[in-house]
Protein backbone atom coordinates (compact mmCIF):
# COMPACT_ATOMS: atom_id res chain seq x y z
CA UNK A 1 0.00 0.00 0.00
CA UNK A 2 1.31 3.48 -0.72
CA UNK A 3 -1.38 6.01 0.92
CA UNK A 4 0.17 9.55 1.19
CA UNK A 5 1.63 9.91 4.69
CA UNK A 6 3.08 12.88 6.35
CA UNK A 7 5.52 12.78 8.89
CA UNK A 8 7.44 16.96 10.11
CA UNK A 9 5.22 17.61 7.21
CA UNK A 10 4.36 22.08 9.31
CA UNK A 11 7.46 23.68 7.59
CA UNK A 12 6.98 26.49 9.87
CA UNK A 13 7.75 24.42 12.95
CA UNK A 14 11.16 23.93 14.42
CA UNK A 15 11.65 20.25 14.49
CA UNK A 16 14.32 18.19 16.27
CA UNK A 17 14.67 14.35 16.09
CA UNK A 18 17.09 11.77 17.95
CA UNK A 19 17.25 9.15 15.48
CA UNK A 20 19.35 7.16 17.98
CA UNK A 21 16.53 6.45 20.26
CA UNK A 22 14.20 5.50 16.98
CA UNK A 23 13.47 1.87 16.03
CA UNK A 24 14.70 0.73 13.28
CA UNK A 25 11.42 -0.18 10.53
CA UNK A 26 11.53 -2.25 7.40
CA UNK A 27 11.21 -1.16 3.65
CA UNK A 28 9.60 -3.64 1.23
CA UNK A 29 13.14 -5.00 0.45
CA UNK A 30 13.83 -6.71 3.29
CA UNK A 31 16.98 -6.09 4.02
CA UNK A 32 17.06 -2.64 4.26
CA UNK A 33 15.53 -0.43 7.54
CA UNK A 34 15.05 3.02 7.93
CA UNK A 35 14.20 5.62 10.23
CA UNK A 36 12.10 8.36 8.74
CA UNK A 37 12.31 12.01 9.69
CA UNK A 38 10.62 13.56 7.10
CA UNK A 39 7.74 12.08 4.46
CA UNK A 40 5.31 14.02 2.66
CA UNK A 41 3.02 12.10 -0.20
CA UNK A 42 2.87 8.21 -0.46
CA UNK A 43 4.89 5.89 1.76
CA UNK A 44 7.48 4.70 -1.00
CA UNK A 45 7.64 7.59 -2.83
CA UNK A 46 6.90 10.56 -1.40
CA UNK A 47 9.43 13.25 -0.43
CA UNK A 48 11.30 11.94 2.74
CA UNK A 49 14.63 12.15 4.81
CA UNK A 50 16.00 9.45 6.68
CA UNK A 51 18.22 7.59 8.08
CA UNK A 52 19.10 3.97 6.21
CA UNK A 53 20.37 0.95 6.96
CA UNK A 54 21.43 -1.61 5.20
CA UNK A 55 22.04 -5.27 6.18
CA UNK A 56 25.15 -7.26 4.55
CA UNK A 57 24.86 -8.68 1.56
CA UNK A 58 21.58 -6.37 0.15
CA UNK A 59 20.39 -5.36 -2.99
CA UNK A 60 17.96 -2.61 -4.69
CA UNK A 61 16.99 -3.18 -8.14
CA UNK A 62 17.97 -0.63 -10.75
CA UNK A 63 15.63 2.36 -10.33
CA UNK A 64 15.93 6.23 -11.14
CA UNK A 65 15.60 9.06 -8.90
CA UNK A 66 12.78 11.27 -9.66
CA UNK A 67 13.83 15.27 -8.25
CA UNK A 68 17.03 13.94 -7.53
CA UNK A 69 18.60 11.69 -4.58
CA UNK A 70 21.10 12.62 -1.77
CA UNK A 71 23.18 10.53 0.16
CA UNK A 72 26.14 11.05 2.80
CA UNK A 73 27.71 7.57 4.18
CA UNK A 74 27.62 7.32 7.76
CA UNK A 75 29.21 4.05 8.54
CA UNK A 76 30.20 0.89 6.25
CA UNK A 77 30.78 0.95 2.69
CA UNK A 78 27.59 1.85 0.19
CA UNK A 79 28.03 0.38 -3.82
CA UNK A 80 26.80 0.78 -6.91
CA UNK A 81 26.90 -0.33 -10.39
CA UNK A 82 29.39 3.74 -10.64
CA UNK A 83 31.64 2.44 -7.49
CA UNK A 84 32.19 2.00 -3.84
CA UNK A 85 31.59 4.52 -1.46
CA UNK A 86 33.14 4.33 2.14
CA UNK A 87 32.16 6.45 5.44
CA UNK A 88 32.80 9.92 4.23
CA UNK A 89 31.30 10.11 0.78
CA UNK A 90 28.77 12.40 -0.03
CA UNK A 91 26.60 11.51 -3.29
CA UNK A 92 23.95 13.72 -5.44
CA UNK A 93 22.02 11.89 -7.83
CA UNK A 94 20.21 13.91 -9.92
CA UNK A 95 17.14 14.05 -11.56
CA UNK A 96 17.71 10.81 -14.71
CA UNK A 97 20.71 9.23 -12.76
CA UNK A 98 20.22 5.37 -12.56
CA UNK A 99 21.27 2.57 -10.10
CA UNK A 100 21.18 -0.47 -8.78
CA UNK A 101 22.89 -0.21 -5.30
CA UNK A 102 24.11 -2.74 -2.75
CA UNK A 103 26.07 -3.41 0.24
CA UNK A 104 28.43 -6.21 0.60
CA UNK A 105 29.43 -5.47 4.41
CA UNK A 106 26.37 -3.05 5.18
CA UNK A 107 26.00 0.39 5.46
CA UNK A 108 24.17 3.14 7.18
CA UNK A 109 23.35 6.35 5.35
CA UNK A 110 21.68 9.88 5.75
CA UNK A 111 19.49 10.21 2.50
CA UNK A 112 16.87 12.77 1.05
CA UNK A 113 14.88 11.79 -1.86
CA UNK A 114 12.75 13.68 -4.51
CA UNK A 115 14.39 17.21 -3.07
CA UNK A 116 16.44 18.37 -5.47
CA UNK A 117 14.74 18.66 -8.81
CA UNK A 118 16.66 20.11 -11.61
CA UNK A 119 17.79 17.85 -14.71
CA UNK A 120 21.06 20.29 -14.60
CA UNK A 121 21.84 19.75 -11.31
CA UNK A 122 25.93 18.61 -10.95
CA UNK A 123 26.03 14.73 -10.43
CA UNK A 124 28.52 14.54 -7.25
CA UNK A 125 30.36 11.95 -5.38
CA UNK A 126 33.05 12.91 -3.14
CA UNK A 127 34.99 11.46 -0.38
CA UNK A 128 35.52 14.02 1.87
CA UNK A 129 37.92 12.37 4.10
CA UNK A 130 40.31 13.45 1.64
CA UNK A 131 39.31 16.76 1.19
CA UNK A 132 40.63 19.40 3.67
CA UNK A 133 38.81 21.32 6.15
CA UNK A 134 38.52 25.09 5.14
CA UNK A 135 38.61 28.13 7.59
CA UNK A 136 35.90 30.43 7.62
CA UNK A 137 35.34 33.97 9.29
CA UNK A 138 34.53 32.21 12.98
CA UNK A 139 37.81 30.74 14.07
CA UNK A 140 36.23 27.95 15.77
CA UNK A 141 35.01 26.89 12.93
CA UNK A 142 36.13 24.99 9.87
CA UNK A 143 34.11 23.88 6.74
CA UNK A 144 33.80 20.94 4.18
CA UNK A 145 31.84 22.08 0.98
CA UNK A 146 29.53 19.87 -0.26
CA UNK A 147 27.31 21.26 -3.10
CA UNK A 148 26.41 24.56 -4.47
CA UNK A 149 25.20 24.99 -7.90
CA UNK A 150 24.53 28.51 -10.05
CA UNK A 151 20.69 28.06 -10.77
CA UNK A 152 19.79 26.26 -7.18
CA UNK A 153 19.17 27.99 -4.03
CA UNK A 154 20.18 25.21 -1.83
CA UNK A 155 23.52 24.23 -0.71
CA UNK A 156 25.14 21.42 1.45
CA UNK A 157 28.52 21.53 3.65
CA UNK A 158 30.05 19.99 6.72
CA UNK A 159 30.90 21.90 9.61
CA UNK A 160 33.52 20.71 12.47
CA UNK A 161 33.20 23.24 15.48
CA UNK A 162 35.91 23.17 18.33
CA UNK A 163 36.10 22.23 21.52
CA UNK A 164 34.34 25.06 23.88
CA UNK A 165 33.17 27.01 20.96
CA UNK A 166 30.70 29.51 21.44
CA UNK A 167 29.05 30.50 18.08
CA UNK A 168 26.65 33.33 19.05
CA UNK A 169 23.00 34.43 17.19
CA UNK A 170 23.22 32.16 14.06
CA UNK A 171 20.50 32.92 12.35
CA UNK A 172 19.27 31.12 8.62
CA UNK A 173 16.98 33.80 6.01
CA UNK A 174 15.98 30.63 4.24
CA UNK A 175 15.90 27.85 6.48
CA UNK A 176 18.45 25.25 8.01
CA UNK A 177 18.92 21.44 8.28
CA UNK A 178 21.16 19.96 10.46
CA UNK A 179 22.14 16.71 10.93
CA UNK A 180 25.39 15.57 13.79
CA UNK A 181 27.50 13.24 12.92
CA UNK A 182 29.89 13.66 15.83
CA UNK A 183 30.05 15.02 18.82
CA UNK A 184 27.06 17.13 20.34
CA UNK A 185 26.22 20.99 20.90
CA UNK A 186 23.37 22.45 22.80
CA UNK A 187 20.97 25.61 21.58
CA UNK A 188 18.35 26.76 23.27
CA UNK A 189 15.96 24.39 22.32
CA UNK A 190 18.17 21.21 24.10
CA UNK A 191 21.45 19.51 23.24
CA UNK A 192 22.01 17.35 20.44
CA UNK A 193 24.24 14.58 20.15
CA UNK A 194 25.69 11.98 17.38
CA UNK A 195 22.21 11.00 15.11
CA UNK A 196 19.77 14.17 15.81
CA UNK A 197 18.45 15.62 12.96
CA UNK A 198 17.41 19.76 13.80
CA UNK A 199 14.95 21.33 10.83
CA UNK A 200 14.98 25.19 11.41
CA UNK A 201 12.42 27.21 9.50
CA UNK A 202 13.16 30.32 7.01
CA UNK A 203 14.22 33.04 9.58
CA UNK A 204 15.01 31.07 12.10
CA UNK A 205 18.05 31.89 14.47
CA UNK A 206 19.98 29.74 17.11
CA UNK A 207 23.12 30.11 19.24
CA UNK A 208 24.89 26.83 19.39
CA UNK A 209 27.83 25.88 21.75
CA UNK A 210 29.89 22.80 21.90
CA UNK A 211 31.67 21.77 25.21
CA UNK A 212 32.97 18.29 23.19
CA UNK A 213 33.35 19.46 19.81
CA UNK A 214 31.41 18.57 16.97
CA UNK A 215 30.78 17.64 13.20
CA UNK A 216 27.92 18.45 11.97
CA UNK A 217 25.77 18.62 7.84
CA UNK A 218 24.74 21.81 7.04
CA UNK A 219 21.87 22.38 4.55
CA UNK A 220 20.50 25.55 3.91
CA UNK A 221 18.02 26.33 1.37
CA UNK A 222 16.19 23.00 0.61
CA UNK A 223 12.89 24.64 2.14
CA UNK A 224 12.39 25.92 -1.64
CA UNK A 225 11.83 22.27 -2.97
CA UNK A 226 10.16 21.06 0.28
CA UNK A 227 6.84 20.25 0.60
CA UNK A 228 4.56 20.88 3.08
CA UNK A 229 1.63 17.88 4.53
Amino acid sequence: MNAPQVINGDLAARVAVDTAAMDWTPSPSGTVWRKRVHLVGPVESGQVTSVVRYQPNSTFHAHEHPDGEEILVLDGVFSDEHGNWPAGTYLLNPEGFRHAPFSREGCVLFVKLRQFPGRSREHVALRTAGTAWQPTQRAEVAVRPLYSQAGFVDSMRLERWSPGARLGRVAYASGAELFVLEGSFADEGGTFAHGAWLRLPPDAAHSPSTDEGCVVYIKEGGFAYLRAG
